[in-house]
């Protein structure tokens, strides 16, 4: 079966706010298909599986509030199966689940003379602006605005999370080898280092109404927003935040 486009073309401003109706569309899948009424009787499954994920996604596209243009392919029932006749099969979101990626779609029989609970493999695809690489990133490496190019690429195609804005990436260092043609996804980049092992640092001790600086060796490598340790002169070992500056902000 064909893919069924249901959502308008990306925006990149309302990224955020688009996965998060996308969310609560997936956590209401069960009411609305109770909304939406019994499917035909002796509806192809497959059919009904569509329909009913493309009602869906189209909720959430009311308004334009979701920036990214969805396809949905719907997979086969195990040929083994034999369903016996069933007047209405409702379809659900299995607990656990949701409309995105590879993923699965509960069909159950809830009138007939025989009850039965199936499950139909389908692929949600999310279509969105993002940045791909142009060529070989060295790990550990910064990347630069020449780096990587705005495409439309499948957010849902892996687990994690699509980096959207350039500012987000530009002067991270890449967490490891990346290859042309990846999409900038979270975990392949990271801040760059403020400070290496074995490195003297400014300490900021905060407690009740005080605040003392000292110095101490960084036991690890530090980068900005990261929680590290820290030897102090007197060999204690604390932890603390590292702050934009290089200098670790700790408290007691």
């Amino acid at each position: 079966m064909s893919p069924v486009i249901v959502a308008a073309m990306p925006n990149p401003s309302r990224v955020r706010r688009g996965l998060s109706v996308l969310a609560l569309a997936c956590a209401m899948a069960g009411v609305q298909a109770q909304q939406a009424g019994a499917p035909p009787p002796g509806e192809d499954l497959g059919m009904l599986s569509q329909r009913w994920a493309d009602a869906v996604l189209q909720q959430t596209q009311a308004g334009g509030a979701l920036p990214l243009r969805m396809e949905v392919e719907v997979g086969a029932l195990d040929p083994r199966l034999r369903l016996a006749p069933c007047e209405r099969v409702e379809p659900y979101l299995p607990v656990g689940t949701r409309l995105w990626g590879r993923t699965r779609l509960g069909l159950r029989c809830v009138q007939g003379a025989a009850r039965w609970n199936v499950f139909l493999p389908i692929t949600v695809k999310a279509f969105g602006p993002a940045w791909v690489l142009a060529g070989n990133v060295s790990a550990g490496a910064t990347l630069s605005e020449a780096d990587a190019i705005e495409s439309e690429v499948d957010w849902a195609a892996e687990p994690s999370a699509i980096i959207a804005h350039r500012e987000a990436w530009i002067g991270q260092t890449a967490a490891r080898t990346l290859s042309p043609g990846q999409a900038l996804r979270q975990g392949m980049v990271r801040a760059p280092e403020m400070f290496k092992a074995g490195s003297p640092v400014r300490v900021v001790v905060q407690g009740p109404g005080y605040a003392v600086t000292s110095s101490g060796q960084a036991v690890t490598a530090g980068a900005a927003g990261q929680n590290v340790r820290i030897r102090m002169s007197n060999g204690r070992l604390i932890s603390g935040i590292v702050a934009e500056d290089g200098t670790v902000m700790a408290s007691l």
